[in-house]
């Protein structure tokens, strides 16, 4: 007779192991908002939760009019990093030093992988982590500085922060919608594309007629800088 012995019990692993999927990491200055002109490490994650980033997906994405590259891990300082201490030495090592080393998680979408365990690791190395979110997910509270870009036809998750920066025009998603919100900063950002010029003139009109809103203009585009 062959006896059937028990399975032993696996015990679960104390430690959750995260791959970070990471587009991009470069120095640059911050081109956009109220921290525009500001050195900072640019940290993109890979991945959106309103676009796949192929153009075949584009007309049916919930944002059709982004601009950045945030498929796969292949650009410059990208990778896969298995925890969040190898990404944060990562980042760490693109600050050149001094006070005030500010981070800018973007993406896509990067709260879909910004966790606590990653912020806690930019703070240990004392680090400043700001966020570049479109407000479908909550931010973690350690965040520094949250601004929240939203796209229409989407539910408005992160409803305060230090800045709303909203691409101008969106007919469905007019800035009247936010009365009620909870940010420092309210910024109109004209669209980018062969209506550019239009777009801007509007955004400007906009702001000059409500005091409130603050034009936001891609520096970076501008003077020629990632």
């Amino acid at each position: 007779m062959v006896l059937a012995l028990p399975c032993p019990r696996v015990r679960p692993t104390s430690r959750r192991i995260v791959t970070y999927a990471v587009k991009e990491m470069f120095a640059t200055l911050q081109g956009e908002g109220a921290q525009s002109g500001r050195a900072s490490v640019f940290c993109r994650f890979a991945g959106c939760n309103l676009w796949s980033g192929r153009e075949a997906d584009r007309a049916a994405a919930q944002c059709r009019f982004c601009d950045t590259d945030f498929v796969g891990t292949d650009g410059q300082g990208g990778g896969r990093f298995a925890d969040a201490t190898a990404l944060a030495d990562a980042i760490a090592a693109l600050w050149p030093g001094g006070p005030g080393g500010y981070v800018v998680f973007t993406g896509g979408e990067p709260l879909l992988q910004l966790d606590d365990a990653l912020l806690d690791a930019i703070h240990a190395r004392g680090l400043i982590a700001a966020v570049e979110t479109n407000g479908t997910i909550a931010a973690p509270a350690a965040v520094d500085w949250v601004c929240v870009s939203p796209k229409a036809g989407t539910v408005l998750v992160q409803r305060s922060g230090a800045e709303l920066k909203l691409v101008f025009p969106q007919p469905e998603l007019m800035p009247e919608r936010f009365e009620g919100t909870g940010f420092a900063h309210y910024f109109l950002q004209p669209m980018d594309g062969p209506d550019r010029a239009a777009n801007t003139a509007a955004a400007v009109a906009y702001c000059l007629a409500h005091p409130r809103w603050r034009l936001s203009v891609q520096m970076h585009k501008m003077i020629g800088i990632a």
